[in-house]
């Protein structure tokens, strides 16, 4: 009998395909590139394997994707792999809203209305302040005001690629209630003069009270999840935007 994880992943694994297949870099019957053979040599290692992959796909199949296949096909089509594994985030580490303008891209620097720091100073700012008047400010389309103060900053670090990068600049709005954050997205938390970008899943007490939060990177290899408390400092932040570095 196959197990209920098995059988979610199969079905991320299908949602996937059918992500890919809309945006082109899929085409079931194509000989050029992108066709199931070519999919079945990424994830299986030989391309005569295409009817396993049909499968995979097929809702009346027993036959499920396992965790090493769907890792492989995470790594050969840039898929989010903590989304493909446990369903954290989203497929390609955003939501299709949540897609931005290169940095080079034209915007209005002028009358803008999120707040551009560095880290170090939005780790160190007081947490319910008002952002300072003589900041940076700079503005994308799309992106209003309402709902919550913005500000951007630069990561540093490769603790959530590849879903952000190392140099990558992000867009978060304010969180007015900590039960307003939704487990397994991304945010920033500010709290005790210190700052990360992370999954974030809410901790409880007896009570039902939100009384720590667990962080979780998407380089899971290289950085372990661990807990904060929450306190007097601590600020949400949801991440909204992700400006390429590059």
């Amino acid at each position: 009998m196959i197990k209920d994880d098995r059988i979610e992943l199969n079905k991320r694994f299908v949602e996937a395909f059918r992500l890919l297949e809309e945006r082109g870099d899929i085409v079931k019957n194509d000989r050029n590139g992108k066709g199931m053979g070519d999919v079945a040599e990424k994830v299986l290692g030989k391309r005569a394997y295409g009817h396993i992959i049909r499968a995979f796909l097929s809702p009346n199949s027993k036959r499920v994707v396992d965790y090493s296949q769907a890792q492989a096909f995470c790594r050969a089509y840039g898929i989010n792999e903590l989304w493909m594994l446990y369903g954290i985030g989203h497929p390609f580490g955003f939501d299709d809203s949540l897609s931005a303008p290169p940095r080079d891209s034209k915007y209005s620097a002028k009358s803008g209305n999120i707040w551009y720091t560095t880290a170090r100073a939005f780790a160190g700012a007081t947490v319910g302040t008002e952002w300072p008047e003589d900041g940076s400010y700079f503005s994308i389309p799309g992106i209003s005001k309402s709902g919550g103060r913005l500000v951007a900053f630069q990561i540093e670090g490769n603790s959530m690629e590849p879903v952000i990068q190392n140099g990558d600049i992000v867009v978060c709005r304010e969180i007015e209630q900590i039960s307003d954050i939704r487990d397994n997205e991304i945010y920033t938390v500010r709290s005790d003069g210190q700052l990360w970008v992370k999954y974030v899943q809410k901790q409880y007490d007896s009570n039902g009270r939100v009384i720590r939060l667990k962080l979780i990177s998407a380089n899971y290899f290289d950085h372990d999840p661990f807990e904060i408390d929450v306190n007097e400092t601590t600020g949400l932040y949801k991440v909204i935007r992700r400006i390429c570095a590059v």
